[in-house]
């Protein structure tokens, strides 16, 4: 009789089908998203002067700058579609690293996704309402949509992406065009009566909350072309492209508007462009941002649903998340989960009416904890993996690291002050996560 032989199964992996192009509009496309078009007026009020103003800019790319830093190692010596998640397993193991990828599902990622689909809503309504629920309605097709065209598969969520980010980047050109040509002299020694060393540190939470979204590219490294080479480039290259806009575009707000313009304005960016071009220049900005907006969500979509599959391949209670289509070269499972859950917090929005403000609450002292571990993370393992190849190093260690931990603290030491209640709905969410691990430990699933 003969004897039967069992194949092993082929488990389907990501790709490395990324060029260095596609995930440099993804990163550029995921930070430079709706904050630039409602922060800066928050930190000219919080700042001296119009020059302190551009510098707490500058200063916000240079911290970003240490971070990438700190992210080109992890990401280019343990690639992986996990990202964050397959650091803190290897630095801290399972435990941890199953509460942040519990955490990213139904806190960070998916809120995020949800308060970019919200601004859509908001700026699409102002072109063409719909009813008393216009902005929800929006939200929800736009997650609904961009999900689908992840799904369909990863050709089509990244030319998505290369387009809505090319067209969010010449519509900033034009704003940075007009404020220059159009406008008063800069004003840089104006300042305003509050006391700049207070102040100062409220301007760089918000000038940090603008920049958040860089280290996404985490996520993308095992489909990144010739990764353990050119991520050093994405991460580097597309965090000096975002501080050239930043600080560009902050430059034409103040040749147009001035700090006192500035310090008064709720819309700076739609403020300057009427006073270029009329209520044409208002619009115009409406749909820039909505624009902006779509290119944040879809990029935000196409990262997080990493994570979740990643969560899948190591824990079986989540095991249905863990399957890669090849034929798509998608998680399909983990984009169907993620949009669910993003459309479920949609729901909640449009009950509160406020949605937007609820969802920056709730994800931010979350998502800064999980960041403060990823940068110890980097320590642990250099001197844990010490003998693993490392295509790059992070320079002045260990002082680069450490100076990325020490602004993770304090910018979650701000969020847990500032957040309110939505911050610990949030807290409380990340918690409903342990009754699940003890769960996974007790029946042995996963280990």
């Amino acid at each position: 009789m003969a004897t039967k032989i069992t194949l092993p199964k082929t488990v389907t992996v990501p790709q490395p089908t990324l060029s260095t192009l596609d995930a440099g509009a993804l990163i550029v496309g995921m930070v430079v998203g709706v904050g630039i078009f409602e922060t800066p007026a928050l930190v000219a009020a919080n700042s001296a002067s119009a020059s302190v103003a551009l510098l707490a800019w500058l200063l916000g790319g240079a911290i970003s700058l240490v971070g990438a830093l700190c992210y080109a190692e992890l990401a280019t010596t343990f690639p992986h579609a996990g990202g964050n998640y397959h650091y803190l397993m290897r630095a801290f193991g399972k435990n941890l690293a199953f509460l942040f990828a519990w955490a990213r599902m139904t806190v960070v990622q998916t809120g995020s996704i949800t308060l970019l689909a919200f601004v859509f809503g908001d700026y699409a309504s102002q072109l063409i309402p719909l009813s008393e629920y216009s902005s929800a309605i929006y939200a929800a097709v736009a997650i609904a949509c961009l999900t689908l065209i992840n799904i369909i598969g990863l050709k089509q969520g990244k030319w998505t992406q290369n387009l809505l980010t090319a067209a969010k980047i010449l519509g900033l050109l034009l704003v940075i065009l007009a404020g220059i040509t159009h406008a008063a002299p800069l004003a840089i020694n104006n300042s305003t009566a509050s006391t700049p060393q207070t102040t100062f540190g409220m301007a760089m939470i918000f000038v940090l909350l603008t920049y958040g979204g860089w280290n996404e590219a985490a996520y993308i490294s095992a489909e990144v072309q010739n990764g353990r080479r050119n991520m050093v480039r994405v991460l580097l290259g597309s965090v000096v492209i975002i501080t050239a806009i930043y600080l560009l575009i902050n430059f034409a707000y103040f040749q147009g508007l001035g700090l006192a313009g500035m310090t008064k304005s709720t819309a700076p960016a739609a403020d300057l462009m009427r006073r270029s071009f009329g209520e044409g220049g208002a619009r115009f900005v409406s749909s820039l941002i909505a624009i902006s907006a779509l290119g944040a969500a879809n990029a935000t979509i196409f990262t997080g649903a990493r994570t979740n599959y990643a969560l899948g391949q190591d824990f079986p209670l989540f095991g249905f998340l863990g399957q890669w289509r090849e034929r798509t070269s998608t998680p399909a499972n983990a984009l169907i989960l993620q949009g669910a859950i993003a459309l479920g917090l949609v729901f909640l929005g449009a009950l509160t009416r406020k949605g937007f403000e609820t969802m920056v609450d709730y994800t931010a002292p979350v998502f800064w904890f999980f960041f403060l571990l990823s940068g110890i993370a980097l320590l642990v393992l250099r001197f844990r993996e010490s003998s693993i190849d490392r295509p790059f190093q992070v320079p002045l260690y260990p002082l680069t690291p450490l100076l990325f931990c020490a602004t993770c603290g304090y910018m979650l030491y701000s969020s847990l002050t500032y957040a309110g209640i939505g911050g610990s709905i949030g807290v409380i969410v990340l918690l409903a996560g342990i009754p699940l691990l003890l769960f996974n430990r007790s029946t042995r699933i996963g280990n």
